[in-house]
């Protein structure tokens, strides 16, 4: 099942969807906590400010939009309120360390010094995976006519990209090759955490 059938799939069935859209917040959420989390105590920029407070605000916008389902549903990160919550958790950890592992080999840093290399390719892969990923999400929304919406997201995500890119080029002259084979990374990961929302979801029954 490729990704925009799954998709379609999911906007589908409204407990489904309610799930796909609080395991997106869960992610934003989490995304936004590994910035913060990345912060020089003092010399922490304008700009990391900003996504941080982005990524929150995001991550709350998906969750506000569950209530046009039902306001019922899924009110916390619980694991049975999320789309395969355990592949979930593991994508966004195992990028982290990966990445990390990977960066210190390549750059030998300092923990301050990783702290701010990860938070710039850890950063930079998502945002390129959200780059993908909302415009698809969007796209069947629109096509099902649902009152929810992702428009928001999507512009201040190709705004991050852009601003990722320009810190990375500050950090280094090399790190194009670098975040290739950080992209190589995530794009494993990415591809087992659909595989098990697929998994999930193609055992519902929609009879």
């Amino acid at each position: 099942m490729e990704f925009h059938q799954l998709l379609e799939k999911i906007v589908k069935d409204n407990g489904t969807h309610a799930k796909w859209l609080n395991t997106l917040s869960l992610m934003e959420n989490a995304g936004a906590r590994k910035i913060s989390k990345c912060e020089h105590p003092v010399s922490v920029t304008l700009i990391q400010l900003k996504h941080a407070a982005e990524e929150h605000r995001h991550a709350y916008y998906l969750k506000k939009q569950i209530g046009k389902i039902d306001p019922e549903l899924c009110k916390t990160y619980e694991a049975d309120e999320l789309l395969a919550p355990v592949a979930t958790r593991q994508y966004l950890h195992s990028l982290d360390i990966k990445t990390c592992r990977y960066l210190q080999t390549a750059f030998h840093l300092n923990k301050e010094e990783l702290k701010y290399a990860a938070y710039l390719f850890v950063t930079y892969a998502i945002e390129v995976r959200a780059d993908e990923l909302y415009p698809v999400y969007q796209d069947v929304l629109t096509k099902e006519a649902s009152r929810i919406m992702v428009k928001s997201i999507i512009l201040e995500e190709e705004g991050h990209l852009e601003e990722m890119i320009n810190q990375l080029n500050e950090f280094s002259a090399e790190w194009q090759q670098h975040a290739e084979n950080i992209l190589i990374i995530e794009k494993e990961l990415h591809d087992q955490w659909i595989n098990a929302i697929t998994e999930e979801v193609s055992q519902l029954d929609y009879a």
